[in-house]
């Protein structure tokens, strides 16, 4: 085994969600590439006094499931997985890529059914257990992102193998900062929006909650959205890609959404409940060694001097409070063209942060 994989697993048990003995963990090893730090990892919690249980997902059973279920089938809640929760301490969901065109065929109505489905599973993870979501790279991953396997091997490894205490610290100051401030104007390419985030948080993703990590990340006071944002890069969801999207609120409603592809299905996810349609985090990505966009939102979110908002749910940690089956993350990059302004002042601009003393 590389023995990168078990200073991976070291890290994600002792630092991400410091695993005690007696707790039960479970494991979730999606896509069979994922086995090396699924052994890791199970190794790591046996040695720390846990009991860990492994759950085996793909995404090509999943597109058995989106082909031939009924309609009663694709909105199910998987009982083992809502008990899974509820059983565990800690969850790992270890996600290993797969082909994007893989649900072409699936009607957009189908596919918003169940991702709504998959976000009542994942709402229960975050409000029961402690977790940790791991992008492990395999030759899908290297794929979608244009490079060999071992090209996009040794960027995971760069972002993941950190020094996480030392570069905590420095993000917190970077969050104290700007939790002095009460309003954010993002401006960019066809972008210009605002929002306030007065009684709102900046929480530092510091390779708690996700592996790779690094984003300074809040929730905006929805009734305040006003302006307009256009995306460079797609937006994935679902194995679907939305190029072209373009949201503009006004006064805290949605009232344009657009996209060149899949724009039916952008709007059914915007209609999955109440919240879809509104923003629940706005974050700008900090990890040094993510310099390249994936098609996959656990890793393209930490690209340094970039941002990304969320439609959907709040992490009520940041303060936030709108409610959602869904959480999605579409990412902005502003490091060629674009500012991040809080109450006037500049705090990212050409992929540099402007929060030091």
């Amino acid at each position: 085994m590389d023995k990168r994989w078990r200073q991976l697993a070291d890290i994600l048990v002792n630092y991400s969600v410091k695993v005690a003995p007696g707790e039960r963990v479970m494991i979730a090893m999606g896509e069979v590439e994922t086995f090396p730090l699924t052994h890791a990892l199970y190794e790591a919690c046996i040695r720390a006094g846990a009991y860990p249980q492994v759950q085996f997902l793909s995404e090509t059973l999943r597109h058995s499931l989106l082909k031939h279920g009924d309609e009663a089938q694709l909105g199910w809640t998987p009982e083992i997985e809502a008990q899974g929760m509820a059983w565990a301490d800690v969850y790992y969901g270890l996600r290993g890529a797969y082909n994007l065109h893989m649900h072409d065929d699936i009607p957009a109505g189908r596919l918003a059914i169940n991702q709504a489905a998959m976000g009542r599973v994942s709402t229960l993870r975050w409000q029961q257990t402690r977790w940790c979501l791991v992008r492990v790279p395999n030759e899908a991953f290297a794929f979608q992102a244009g490079v060999d396997h071992d090209t996009i091997e040794e960027m995971f490894f760069a972002a993941c193998l950190l020094d996480w205490e030392q570069e905590s610290k420095k993000w917190a100051r970077w969050a104290e900062r700007l939790n002095q401030g009460k309003t954010v104007r993002l401006v960019g390419k066809e972008t210009d929006l605002t929002f306030s985030t007065e009684g709102r948080r900046w929480m530092v993703g510091d390779g708690t909650f996700n592996m790779p990590d690094g984003e300074i990340a809040t929730a905006p006071v929805t009734e305040t959205l006003h302006g307009y944002v256009t995306f460079e890069w797609p937006g994935v969801l679902g194995g679907r890609l939305m190029h072209d999207m373009r949201l503009r609120w006004e006064h805290g409603s949605l009232v344009h959404a657009s996209a060149s592809t899949n724009e039916a299905y952008l709007e059914r996810i915007l209609a999955t409940d109440a919240g879809a349609s509104l923003l629940g985090e706005f974050a700008m990505g900090t990890n040094p060694h993510v310099d390249r966009f994936c098609k996959d939102i656990l890793i393209d979110e930490k690209i340094g001097g970039t941002v990304h908002m969320a439609l959907g749910r709040a992490y009520p940690e940041s303060g936030g409070t709108n409610q959602s089956a869904i959480h999605w993350d579409i990412i902005k990059d502003i490091r060629q063209e674009g500012a991040v302004y809080v109450d006037g002042q500049v705090v990212l601009e050409g992929g540099r942060f402007f929060l030091d003393d």
